[in-house]
Protein backbone atom coordinates (compact mmCIF):
# COMPACT_ATOMS: atom_id res chain seq x y z
CA UNK A 1 0.00 0.00 0.00
CA UNK A 2 1.18 3.57 -0.69
CA UNK A 3 -0.50 5.28 2.59
CA UNK A 4 -2.70 4.47 5.25
CA UNK A 5 -6.03 6.32 4.91
CA UNK A 6 -7.59 4.68 8.13
CA UNK A 7 -6.93 3.44 11.66
CA UNK A 8 -8.91 0.69 13.25
CA UNK A 9 -8.95 -0.43 17.50
CA UNK A 10 -7.27 -3.09 18.68
CA UNK A 11 -10.34 -4.06 20.22
CA UNK A 12 -12.78 -4.01 17.11
CA UNK A 13 -15.27 -1.93 17.60
CA UNK A 14 -13.48 1.38 16.69
CA UNK A 15 -12.26 3.45 13.62
CA UNK A 16 -10.84 6.81 12.71
CA UNK A 17 -9.21 8.47 9.89
CA UNK A 18 -5.35 9.47 10.68
CA UNK A 19 -6.05 13.33 12.02
CA UNK A 20 -9.36 11.61 14.44
CA UNK A 21 -7.33 9.40 15.57
CA UNK A 22 -4.36 11.31 16.80
CA UNK A 23 -7.22 14.12 18.32
CA UNK A 24 -9.06 11.38 20.10
CA UNK A 25 -5.99 9.57 21.50
CA UNK A 26 -7.76 6.27 22.05
CA UNK A 27 -10.71 4.08 20.64
CA UNK A 28 -13.74 4.33 21.94
CA UNK A 29 -13.94 0.91 23.14
CA UNK A 30 -10.74 1.13 25.03
CA UNK A 31 -8.50 -0.25 22.77
CA UNK A 32 -5.51 1.34 20.81
CA UNK A 33 -5.75 2.48 17.37
CA UNK A 34 -3.61 0.81 14.80
CA UNK A 35 -3.10 1.54 11.10
CA UNK A 36 -5.02 -0.77 8.83
CA UNK A 37 -2.02 -1.62 7.34
CA UNK A 38 1.97 -0.77 6.86
CA UNK A 39 2.79 1.72 3.93
CA UNK A 40 5.96 -0.05 1.88
CA UNK A 41 9.14 1.67 1.94
CA UNK A 42 11.43 0.46 -1.37
CA UNK A 43 14.78 0.89 -2.07
CA UNK A 44 13.93 3.64 -3.83
CA UNK A 45 12.06 5.65 -0.89
CA UNK A 46 14.95 4.77 0.95
CA UNK A 47 17.30 5.84 -1.56
CA UNK A 48 15.49 9.23 -1.98
CA UNK A 49 15.79 9.63 1.47
CA UNK A 50 19.45 9.09 1.45
CA UNK A 51 20.69 12.62 1.61
CA UNK A 52 17.96 14.25 2.92
CA UNK A 53 17.90 16.45 6.53
CA UNK A 54 16.51 14.32 9.59
CA UNK A 55 13.11 16.53 9.57
CA UNK A 56 12.69 15.91 5.81
CA UNK A 57 13.40 11.93 6.40
CA UNK A 58 10.45 12.58 9.30
CA UNK A 59 8.04 14.03 7.38
CA UNK A 60 7.98 11.67 4.35
CA UNK A 61 7.58 8.54 7.09
CA UNK A 62 4.71 10.60 8.75
CA UNK A 63 3.56 11.03 5.35
CA UNK A 64 3.11 7.26 4.67
CA UNK A 65 1.06 6.70 8.05
CA UNK A 66 -0.88 10.36 7.77
CA UNK A 67 -2.45 10.33 4.33
CA UNK A 68 -4.82 13.58 5.66
CA UNK A 69 -1.70 15.93 6.55
CA UNK A 70 -0.38 17.38 3.41
CA UNK A 71 3.12 16.83 2.70
CA UNK A 72 4.52 20.71 2.96
CA UNK A 73 2.40 20.50 6.36
CA UNK A 74 4.27 17.74 7.57
CA UNK A 75 7.22 19.19 6.60
CA UNK A 76 7.10 22.31 8.30
CA UNK A 77 5.74 20.65 11.22
CA UNK A 78 8.82 18.47 11.50
CA UNK A 79 11.39 21.52 10.66
CA UNK A 80 9.81 23.53 13.73
CA UNK A 81 9.67 20.56 15.76
CA UNK A 82 13.22 20.10 15.53
CA UNK A 83 15.21 23.13 15.20
CA UNK A 84 15.33 23.43 19.24
CA UNK A 85 17.57 20.16 19.13
CA UNK A 86 21.39 20.01 19.62
CA UNK A 87 22.12 18.88 16.40
CA UNK A 88 19.01 21.19 15.02
CA UNK A 89 16.40 19.79 12.56
CA UNK A 90 19.22 18.59 10.07
CA UNK A 91 20.99 16.29 12.59
CA UNK A 92 18.07 15.21 15.71
CA UNK A 93 19.07 11.84 16.22
CA UNK A 94 22.48 11.30 15.54
CA UNK A 95 23.91 7.61 15.47
CA UNK A 96 27.88 7.06 17.36
CA UNK A 97 29.82 4.09 17.20
CA UNK A 98 30.23 2.34 20.58
CA UNK A 99 32.56 -0.14 19.49
CA UNK A 100 32.98 -2.57 16.49
CA UNK A 101 29.63 -4.34 16.96
CA UNK A 102 26.95 -1.58 18.37
CA UNK A 103 26.18 1.70 17.38
CA UNK A 104 24.14 4.21 19.50
CA UNK A 105 20.88 5.92 18.34
CA UNK A 106 21.00 9.12 20.39
CA UNK A 107 17.55 10.06 21.07
CA UNK A 108 18.05 12.33 23.92
CA UNK A 109 19.05 16.14 22.13
CA UNK A 110 15.74 17.52 22.52
CA UNK A 111 14.61 20.32 25.18
CA UNK A 112 14.03 17.92 28.39
CA UNK A 113 17.16 15.04 27.56
CA UNK A 114 15.43 12.05 26.51
CA UNK A 115 13.50 10.17 23.65
CA UNK A 116 10.36 11.56 24.19
CA UNK A 117 10.92 14.87 22.55
CA UNK A 118 11.60 12.89 19.05
CA UNK A 119 7.35 12.28 19.56
CA UNK A 120 6.36 15.12 21.70
CA UNK A 121 7.94 18.13 19.86
CA UNK A 122 5.96 16.95 16.91
CA UNK A 123 3.26 16.19 18.52
CA UNK A 124 1.03 19.16 19.59
CA UNK A 125 1.59 20.59 15.73
CA UNK A 126 -0.32 17.03 14.43
CA UNK A 127 -3.09 17.51 17.36
CA UNK A 128 -3.66 21.20 16.71
CA UNK A 129 -3.69 20.56 13.11
CA UNK A 130 -6.01 17.40 13.39
CA UNK A 131 -8.22 19.58 15.93
CA UNK A 132 -8.94 21.54 12.78
CA UNK A 133 -9.22 18.98 10.21
CA UNK A 134 -11.84 17.50 11.88
CA UNK A 135 -14.10 20.44 13.38
CA UNK A 136 -13.50 19.94 16.42
CA UNK A 137 -14.73 22.85 18.48
CA UNK A 138 -13.51 22.01 22.07
CA UNK A 139 -10.43 22.70 23.97
CA UNK A 140 -8.22 19.53 24.22
CA UNK A 141 -6.85 18.46 27.83
CA UNK A 142 -3.96 16.55 27.31
CA UNK A 143 -3.63 13.51 30.05
CA UNK A 144 -0.88 11.37 30.82
CA UNK A 145 0.94 9.04 32.79
CA UNK A 146 4.47 8.86 32.74
CA UNK A 147 7.24 6.98 34.64
CA UNK A 148 9.67 10.23 33.97
CA UNK A 149 10.16 11.27 30.64
CA UNK A 150 7.05 11.51 29.04
CA UNK A 151 5.51 14.13 31.63
CA UNK A 152 8.20 16.66 30.94
CA UNK A 153 8.47 16.40 27.51
CA UNK A 154 4.42 16.78 27.34
CA UNK A 155 4.64 19.86 29.33
CA UNK A 156 7.56 21.19 27.36
CA UNK A 157 5.72 20.31 23.90
CA UNK A 158 2.18 21.60 25.01
CA UNK A 159 3.36 24.67 27.50
CA UNK A 160 0.94 27.82 26.65
CA UNK A 161 -0.16 26.85 23.36
CA UNK A 162 -3.69 28.24 22.72
CA UNK A 163 -7.20 25.64 22.83
CA UNK A 164 -4.80 23.23 24.99
CA UNK A 165 -4.42 22.23 28.43
CA UNK A 166 -1.83 19.14 29.81
CA UNK A 167 -1.62 17.64 33.18
CA UNK A 168 0.53 14.87 34.31
CA UNK A 169 0.42 12.37 37.03
CA UNK A 170 3.92 10.61 38.15
CA UNK A 171 4.37 7.71 40.60
CA UNK A 172 5.95 9.97 43.97
CA UNK A 173 8.78 7.62 44.58
CA UNK A 174 8.89 6.34 41.09
CA UNK A 175 11.05 8.94 39.09
CA UNK A 176 14.50 10.01 39.52
CA UNK A 177 15.39 13.05 40.87
CA UNK A 178 16.24 15.27 38.13
CA UNK A 179 12.80 13.79 36.19
CA UNK A 180 10.79 15.06 39.48
CA UNK A 181 12.55 18.31 39.49
CA UNK A 182 11.91 18.87 35.06
CA UNK A 183 8.41 18.44 36.11
CA UNK A 184 6.86 20.26 39.09
CA UNK A 185 9.33 23.29 38.09
CA UNK A 186 7.67 23.67 34.75
CA UNK A 187 6.38 26.77 33.68
CA UNK A 188 3.33 27.35 31.35
CA UNK A 189 -0.18 28.61 32.46
CA UNK A 190 -2.12 25.70 30.88
CA UNK A 191 0.09 23.07 32.97
CA UNK A 192 -0.49 20.51 35.75
CA UNK A 193 1.35 18.04 37.83
CA UNK A 194 0.46 15.78 40.17
CA UNK A 195 2.48 13.24 41.94
CA UNK A 196 0.39 9.42 42.73
CA UNK A 197 0.76 7.43 46.36
CA UNK A 198 1.56 4.31 44.09
CA UNK A 199 3.24 3.02 40.74
CA UNK A 200 3.38 3.94 37.73
CA UNK A 201 0.85 0.72 36.62
CA UNK A 202 -1.31 2.37 39.46
CA UNK A 203 -1.18 6.11 37.41
CA UNK A 204 -1.39 4.36 33.83
CA UNK A 205 -4.45 2.42 34.95
CA UNK A 206 -6.21 5.43 36.92
CA UNK A 207 -5.33 7.38 33.42
CA UNK A 208 -7.23 5.01 31.33
CA UNK A 209 -10.03 4.65 33.78
CA UNK A 210 -10.66 7.92 33.32
CA UNK A 211 -10.75 8.16 29.43
CA UNK A 212 -13.48 5.02 29.66
CA UNK A 213 -15.47 7.17 32.03
CA UNK A 214 -18.33 7.62 29.26
CA UNK A 215 -20.02 10.32 32.43
CA UNK A 216 -17.01 12.36 32.65
CA UNK A 217 -16.81 12.65 28.94
CA UNK A 218 -20.25 13.83 28.96
CA UNK A 219 -19.61 16.48 31.37
CA UNK A 220 -16.30 17.46 29.27
CA UNK A 221 -18.70 17.86 26.31
CA UNK A 222 -20.93 20.31 28.07
CA UNK A 223 -17.99 22.13 29.08
CA UNK A 224 -16.23 23.01 26.08
CA UNK A 225 -13.38 20.30 26.87
CA UNK A 226 -12.30 16.94 25.10
CA UNK A 227 -9.69 14.51 26.76
CA UNK A 228 -6.56 13.26 24.36
CA UNK A 229 -3.46 11.49 25.60
CA UNK A 230 0.36 12.31 24.74
CA UNK A 231 1.07 8.72 26.18
CA UNK A 232 2.37 6.40 23.79
CA UNK A 233 -1.32 4.89 23.35
CA UNK A 234 -1.92 7.40 21.23
CA UNK A 235 -0.88 6.64 17.61
CA UNK A 236 0.42 10.70 17.25
CA UNK A 237 3.42 9.66 19.75
CA UNK A 238 4.18 6.30 17.95
CA UNK A 239 4.41 7.74 14.58
CA UNK A 240 7.19 9.70 14.46
CA UNK A 241 9.20 7.28 16.50
CA UNK A 242 9.49 5.02 13.61
CA UNK A 243 11.10 7.75 11.57
CA UNK A 244 14.20 7.94 13.64
CA UNK A 245 14.87 4.34 12.95
CA UNK A 246 14.59 4.86 8.80
CA UNK A 247 17.20 7.44 9.76
CA UNK A 248 19.57 5.81 11.21
CA UNK A 249 19.66 2.76 8.97
CA UNK A 250 20.53 5.44 6.35
CA UNK A 251 22.84 7.31 8.73
CA UNK A 252 24.53 3.20 9.61
CA UNK A 253 24.73 2.69 5.63
CA UNK A 254 26.26 6.24 4.70
CA UNK A 255 28.68 5.42 7.35
CA UNK A 256 29.85 2.17 6.25
CA UNK A 257 28.32 0.38 9.21
CA UNK A 258 26.16 -1.43 7.70
CA UNK A 259 25.94 -2.53 3.88
CA UNK A 260 23.04 -0.64 1.95
CA UNK A 261 20.06 -3.12 1.99
CA UNK A 262 21.83 -5.47 3.80
CA UNK A 263 20.08 -6.46 7.78
CA UNK A 264 20.72 -4.38 11.03
CA UNK A 265 19.73 -5.90 14.69
CA UNK A 266 18.17 -3.29 16.71
CA UNK A 267 18.07 -3.00 20.85
CA UNK A 268 15.45 -1.15 22.83
CA UNK A 269 15.21 -0.74 26.29
CA UNK A 270 11.73 -1.18 27.38
CA UNK A 271 8.75 -0.02 29.10
CA UNK A 272 5.69 0.53 27.73
CA UNK A 273 6.65 -0.83 24.44
CA UNK A 274 6.15 1.35 22.09
CA UNK A 275 9.80 2.57 21.10
CA UNK A 276 10.34 -0.97 20.05
CA UNK A 277 6.89 -1.39 18.25
CA UNK A 278 7.39 1.75 16.12
CA UNK A 279 11.02 -0.81 15.28
CA UNK A 280 8.30 -3.09 14.42
CA UNK A 281 6.31 -0.68 12.04
CA UNK A 282 9.85 0.81 10.36
CA UNK A 283 10.41 -3.45 9.85
CA UNK A 284 7.31 -4.11 8.59
CA UNK A 285 7.27 -1.65 6.12
CA UNK A 286 10.26 -3.06 4.32
CA UNK A 287 13.20 -1.54 6.88
CA UNK A 288 16.15 -4.18 6.20
CA UNK A 289 15.51 -5.40 9.87
CA UNK A 290 16.65 -8.67 11.73
CA UNK A 291 16.25 -9.49 15.93
CA UNK A 292 14.85 -6.80 17.89
CA UNK A 293 16.07 -7.20 20.99
CA UNK A 294 13.32 -6.60 23.96
CA UNK A 295 15.61 -5.48 26.88
CA UNK A 296 14.06 -5.26 30.30
CA UNK A 297 15.29 -4.44 33.71
CA UNK A 298 14.59 -6.47 37.07
CA UNK A 299 10.87 -5.84 35.88
CA UNK A 300 11.19 -8.62 33.60
CA UNK A 301 7.74 -8.82 32.45
CA UNK A 302 7.92 -8.61 28.54
CA UNK A 303 11.58 -11.04 29.02
CA UNK A 304 9.55 -14.22 30.43
CA UNK A 305 6.48 -13.37 28.09
CA UNK A 306 8.81 -13.49 25.40
CA UNK A 307 10.49 -16.34 26.42
CA UNK A 308 7.55 -18.77 27.35
CA UNK A 309 4.76 -16.64 26.48
CA UNK A 310 2.96 -15.96 29.73
CA UNK A 311 2.06 -12.17 30.20
CA UNK A 312 1.92 -11.92 34.25
CA UNK A 313 1.35 -9.28 35.83
CA UNK A 314 0.45 -10.41 39.63
CA UNK A 315 4.06 -9.75 40.86
CA UNK A 316 6.04 -7.24 42.93
CA UNK A 317 7.26 -4.09 40.68
CA UNK A 318 10.81 -3.02 41.83
CA UNK A 319 11.87 0.41 41.74
CA UNK A 320 15.35 0.69 39.57
CA UNK A 321 17.92 2.84 38.62
CA UNK A 322 16.11 3.05 35.43
CA UNK A 323 12.41 4.16 36.67
CA UNK A 324 11.10 4.90 32.89
CA UNK A 325 11.08 0.71 32.34
CA UNK A 326 9.69 0.40 35.72
CA UNK A 327 6.35 -0.70 34.12
CA UNK A 328 4.52 -3.92 35.09
CA UNK A 329 1.84 -3.53 32.04
CA UNK A 330 3.17 -2.53 28.74
CA UNK A 331 0.50 -0.52 27.08
CA UNK A 332 1.79 -0.67 23.57
CA UNK A 333 1.89 -4.40 24.23
CA UNK A 334 -1.79 -4.71 22.98
CA UNK A 335 -0.77 -3.21 19.55
CA UNK A 336 1.96 -6.01 19.15
CA UNK A 337 -0.64 -8.53 19.72
CA UNK A 338 -2.95 -7.05 17.00
CA UNK A 339 -0.79 -6.89 14.44
CA UNK A 340 0.63 -10.53 15.15
CA UNK A 341 -2.20 -12.23 15.13
CA UNK A 342 -3.15 -11.36 12.28
CA UNK A 343 -5.12 -8.33 13.08
CA UNK A 344 -7.64 -10.53 15.68
CA UNK A 345 -9.37 -8.15 17.65
CA UNK A 346 -11.77 -10.68 19.15
CA UNK A 347 -8.80 -12.43 20.54
CA UNK A 348 -6.95 -9.21 22.10
CA UNK A 349 -10.27 -8.20 23.52
CA UNK A 350 -9.84 -11.54 25.56
CA UNK A 351 -6.24 -11.56 26.01
CA UNK A 352 -6.99 -7.86 27.32
CA UNK A 353 -10.06 -9.36 29.70
CA UNK A 354 -7.56 -12.03 31.38
CA UNK A 355 -4.81 -9.64 31.93
CA UNK A 356 -7.48 -6.67 33.35
CA UNK A 357 -9.57 -9.42 35.29
CA UNK A 358 -7.50 -12.17 36.45
CA UNK A 359 -3.44 -10.36 36.04
CA UNK A 360 -2.23 -13.05 33.30
CA UNK A 361 -2.77 -14.48 29.88
CA UNK A 362 -1.18 -17.29 27.57
CA UNK A 363 -0.58 -16.28 24.17
CA UNK A 364 -1.75 -19.31 21.71
CA UNK A 365 0.92 -21.11 20.39
CA UNK A 366 0.87 -19.64 16.51
CA UNK A 367 0.97 -15.99 17.99
CA UNK A 368 4.04 -17.29 20.48
CA UNK A 369 5.36 -18.00 17.25
CA UNK A 370 4.77 -15.01 15.23
CA UNK A 371 6.29 -12.72 18.49
CA UNK A 372 9.65 -15.55 18.12
CA UNK A 373 9.96 -14.48 14.41
CA UNK A 374 10.51 -10.69 14.96
CA UNK A 375 11.34 -10.79 19.07
CA UNK A 376 14.09 -11.58 21.28
CA UNK A 377 13.81 -10.97 24.77
CA UNK A 378 16.26 -9.78 27.69
CA UNK A 379 16.67 -8.10 30.95
CA UNK A 380 19.75 -6.60 33.19
CA UNK A 381 19.44 -5.84 36.43
CA UNK A 382 20.98 -2.77 38.31
CA UNK A 383 24.16 -4.33 39.11
CA UNK A 384 24.66 -5.68 35.51
CA UNK A 385 23.59 -1.36 34.38
CA UNK A 386 25.95 -0.53 36.67
CA UNK A 387 28.89 -2.47 35.50
CA UNK A 388 28.05 -1.73 31.59
CA UNK A 389 28.16 2.29 32.33
CA UNK A 390 31.47 1.62 34.26
CA UNK A 391 32.82 -0.42 31.22
CA UNK A 392 31.44 1.83 28.56
CA UNK A 393 33.08 5.37 29.91
CA UNK A 394 36.48 3.36 31.20
CA UNK A 395 36.83 0.85 27.72
CA UNK A 396 35.48 3.51 25.75
CA UNK A 397 35.02 6.81 27.06
CA UNK A 398 31.38 7.15 26.19
CA UNK A 399 28.87 7.95 29.61
CA UNK A 400 25.37 6.43 29.56
CA UNK A 401 23.12 6.72 31.69
CA UNK A 402 21.00 3.49 33.13
CA UNK A 403 18.52 2.60 30.73
CA UNK A 404 20.64 2.50 27.70
CA UNK A 405 22.86 0.33 30.03
CA UNK A 406 20.30 -2.22 30.10
CA UNK A 407 19.92 -1.95 25.80
CA UNK A 408 23.83 -2.69 25.76
CA UNK A 409 23.91 -5.27 28.20
CA UNK A 410 21.13 -7.37 26.20
CA UNK A 411 22.75 -5.82 22.70
CA UNK A 412 26.00 -8.02 23.60
CA UNK A 413 24.14 -11.20 24.77
CA UNK A 414 21.71 -10.92 21.38
CA UNK A 415 24.62 -10.59 18.88
CA UNK A 416 23.77 -12.41 16.13
CA UNK A 417 26.78 -10.88 13.11
CA UNK A 418 24.36 -8.28 12.23
CA UNK A 419 25.33 -4.77 12.92
CA UNK A 420 23.62 -3.83 16.31
CA UNK A 421 22.12 -0.24 16.90
CA UNK A 422 20.84 0.07 20.59
CA UNK A 423 18.32 3.04 21.24
CA UNK A 424 20.10 5.63 24.04
CA UNK A 425 16.96 7.06 25.38
CA UNK A 426 18.12 9.87 27.99
CA UNK A 427 21.25 11.60 28.95
CA UNK A 428 23.16 10.07 31.42
CA UNK A 429 22.49 14.14 33.78
CA UNK A 430 19.26 13.25 33.85
CA UNK A 431 20.47 10.08 36.17
CA UNK A 432 23.56 11.67 38.19
CA UNK A 433 22.77 9.29 41.34
CA UNK A 434 22.70 6.16 39.48
CA UNK A 435 25.91 6.71 37.36
CA UNK A 436 27.92 8.24 40.05
CA UNK A 437 27.91 5.34 41.98
CA UNK A 438 28.42 2.61 38.84
CA UNK A 439 31.34 4.98 38.57
CA UNK A 440 32.43 4.48 41.87
CA UNK A 441 32.42 8.20 42.36
CA UNK A 442 31.27 10.20 45.60
CA UNK A 443 28.28 11.98 45.13
CA UNK A 444 29.03 15.19 47.54
CA UNK A 445 27.36 18.34 46.72
CA UNK A 446 25.34 18.90 43.69
CA UNK A 447 25.45 15.41 41.77
CA UNK A 448 25.02 17.46 37.98
CA UNK A 449 28.20 19.37 38.49
CA UNK A 450 29.63 16.24 40.32
CA UNK A 451 29.00 14.20 37.20
CA UNK A 452 30.74 16.80 34.89
CA UNK A 453 33.63 17.18 37.22
CA UNK A 454 34.77 13.55 36.94
CA UNK A 455 34.21 13.06 33.23
CA UNK A 456 34.94 16.39 32.13
CA UNK A 457 31.16 16.38 29.96
CA UNK A 458 28.90 19.50 29.79
CA UNK A 459 25.04 18.51 31.47
CA UNK A 460 22.81 19.33 28.29
CA UNK A 461 21.54 22.99 28.75
CA UNK A 462 17.62 22.28 29.81
CA UNK A 463 19.71 20.48 33.25
CA UNK A 464 21.57 22.95 34.03
CA UNK A 465 20.41 25.40 36.87
CA UNK A 466 17.36 22.85 37.44
CA UNK A 467 17.57 22.45 41.36
CA UNK A 468 17.73 26.23 41.85
CA UNK A 469 14.21 26.69 39.75
CA UNK A 470 11.12 27.23 42.05
CA UNK A 471 8.70 24.54 42.36
CA UNK A 472 5.29 25.28 41.03
CA UNK A 473 3.59 21.29 41.56
CA UNK A 474 3.80 20.16 45.07
CA UNK A 475 0.11 17.79 45.53
CA UNK A 476 0.00 14.45 45.49
CA UNK A 477 -2.99 12.28 45.36
CA UNK A 478 -4.65 8.76 45.74
CA UNK A 479 -5.52 6.86 42.48
CA UNK A 480 -9.26 7.31 43.18
CA UNK A 481 -8.78 11.16 43.11
CA UNK A 482 -7.23 11.38 40.28
CA UNK A 483 -10.69 11.90 38.50
CA UNK A 484 -11.58 14.67 40.41
CA UNK A 485 -7.60 16.51 40.34
CA UNK A 486 -8.40 16.41 36.34
CA UNK A 487 -11.76 18.23 36.75
CA UNK A 488 -10.78 20.61 39.06
CA UNK A 489 -7.61 21.65 36.63
CA UNK A 490 -9.78 21.83 33.87
CA UNK A 491 -12.59 24.01 35.61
Amino acid sequence: MSGVNRYVSTRGADGAAGAEAVVRGIASDGGLFCPEGFPALTPETLGQLEDAPYYKRAAAILGMYLSDYAPDELEGFAERAYQQFGGGASDAAPVTALDDDISLLELWHGPTAAFKDMALQILPFLLTAGVRKTGVNKRVCILTATSGDTGKAALEGFKDRDGVAVFVFYPRDGVSEVQRLQMVTQDGGNVGVCAINGNFDDAQTGVKNIFSDRELAKKLDKSGWMLSSANSINPGRLLPQVAYYVSAYLDMAESGRVRMGGPIDVTVPTGNFGNILAAYYAKMMGLPVGRLVCASNRNDVLTVFLRDGVYDRRRELYLTTSPSMDILVSSNFERALYHLSGGDSELVRGLMGDLYGGGAYTAPSGLKAAFDEHFTGCYCDDAGAARVIQESWRGNRVLLDPHTAVGVDAARRSLTGNPMLVVSTASPFKFCEAVLDALDAPRGGDPTQSLSALTGLAPPKPLEGLRERAVRFTGSADIEDMKARITGFIN
